[in-house]
């Protein structure tokens, strides 16, 4: 049998280590570059977000009021959503953005009845509980009315206060002037969260 000192082998080893490990000069500088790295690349992954799928902008006026106020600050989805009936919308008209909600789309019909206050879609009276106040007042346009194609119908929730696609100056909204869909609110911060839609 090969003779030995007696000791187990794993007492052996530890006893073969005489220093404990030496951290390599520059380790530091290196743990720094990585962080710089790190934060560029974040920095420069949140502006492509914002560039290519989402945006900020401030609500100026009270037309979609209860649901957003003036000077509310919102956040839009700008890609990878197809605005669909019952959404709040940013688009640009007047060479400004306008923010409202979407009644209808191409094709469908909408009638409004200011007596009643109410807002018919392919003769359907709409469930609108996120509105200020029954819709009582028309503009210039003439009820009922076809949407175009590649188009929609707007009114603002604040229906007595809103310049919306009753008025020929508004008009129906061509779906390419669409800067996206409201999907958060920021400011101000008692009320901030997402925005919740009706299920029509």
């Amino acid at each position: 049998m090969p003779e030995h000192d007696g000791m187990l082998p794993d007492a052996a080893e530890q006893e073969q280590q005489t220093e404990p490990e030496q951290k390599l000069p520059g380790s530091f500088a290196l743990s720094l570059i990585d962080w710089v790295d790190s934060a560029v690349y974040s920095v420069l992954i949140v502006i492509l977000l914002f560039s290519f799928c989402f945006r900020y902008v401030g609500v100026d006026g009270s037309s979609m009021y209860p649901t957003l106020k003036d000077k509310d600050q919102i956040l839009l989805n700008s890609a990878f959503c197809q605005p669909e009936n019952g959404d709040i919308v940013v688009f640009t008209k007047l060479s400004q953005p306008l923010v409202k909600r979407i009644i209808a789309s191409e094709g469908q019909v909408v009638d409004i009845d200011k007596e009643a206050g109410i807002v018919y879609v392919d003769g359907v009276p709409l469930s609108e509980p996120y509105i200020n106040e029954p819709t009582r007042t028309l503009s210039d346009v003439d009820f009922p009315v076809k949407v175009p194609p590649g188009c929609f119908f707007v009114l603002g929730d604040n229906r007595n206060a809103s310049s919306d696609s009753r008025s020929s100056i508004v008009g129906m909204v061509d779906e390419r002037h669409v800067i996206g869909k409201v999907v958060f609110r920021l400011t101000p911060l008692p009320t901030f969260g997402k925005i919740e839609y009706s299920t029509w």
